[in-house]
């Protein structure tokens, strides 16, 4: 595999440094250098998945202002939607970077690849894989401070230390299934397509309910 590919090893090991940053989200260190930016969007998409874990969080209170709780909504959709956007380029940068995908047409809706002859369609990208490290390593850095909580009960912290490492053993095994999928593909043995969410919900051409709204203003 090229090595300037990314591992998971590196990918899991920049999300918890991140995470282990004061000030982040909001603050951040420079993205380290790598593939064609790779590693920006890597950074990019972290940030949003802490930014929208944030905004869940928030939107669970029950004694807050109904305004306050809508305004937590409306940073969800903003955090998701570019969440899925740097998954998107992830992948664009990836696929190029193997050789698989026309540089000239992978911003397009139709990318044009180049396939090798018997090699397998994998039905998950690299970048959504890259996204859910991202999410499980927000998840363990969340349990992990479940099991050091002083006003916990020491049951709570016992039940949380077995779902840490639950989760740990999903991040080797995903963090595996990446690595088997990059190298798979840099020896022609496998692909992956560009896969474009195209979310409607944010956009006012596509929502029914945004263009509604839009027609009444006119």
């Amino acid at each position: 595999m090229p090595a300037t590919l990314p591992s998971a090893a590196d990918l899991s090991a920049l999300h918890d440094r991140l995470l282990a940053s004061p000030g982040w989200p909001q603050h951040e260190p420079p993205a380290p250098a790598g593939v064609a930016d790779v590693w920006h969007w890597v950074q990019a998409n972290h940030r949003y998945n802490s930014r929208l874990w944030a905004e869940e969080d928030l939107a669970r209170r029950t004694t807050v202002a109904d305004a306050e709780i809508a305004a937590n909504k409306r940073a969800i959709d903003g955090f998701n939607q570019a969440r899925n956007d740097a998954t998107e380029r992830i992948d664009e940068l990836l696929l190029v970077a193997l050789g698989l995908v026309d540089e000239a047409s992978a911003r397009s809706d139709a990318p044009l690849a180049r396939v090798p002859a018997g090699a397998r369609l994998n039905s998950e990208t690299a970048g959504s894989m890259i996204d859910r490290l991202s999410i499980l390593a927000l998840k363990i850095h969340a349990m992990r401070w479940q099991t050091e909580r002083a006003d916990a009960d020491e049951a709570h912290r016992a039940a949380s230390r077995v779902k840490l490492e639950r989760l740990a053993q999903q991040r080797r095994d995903l963090g595996a299934c990446l690595d088997a999928l990059l190298a798979d593909a840099a020896a022609g043995r496998a692909y992956f397509k560009v896969y474009r969410q195209f979310k409607m919900y944010n956009d006012p051409r596509f929502n029914p309910e945004l263009a509604k709204e839009r027609s009444a203003q006119r």
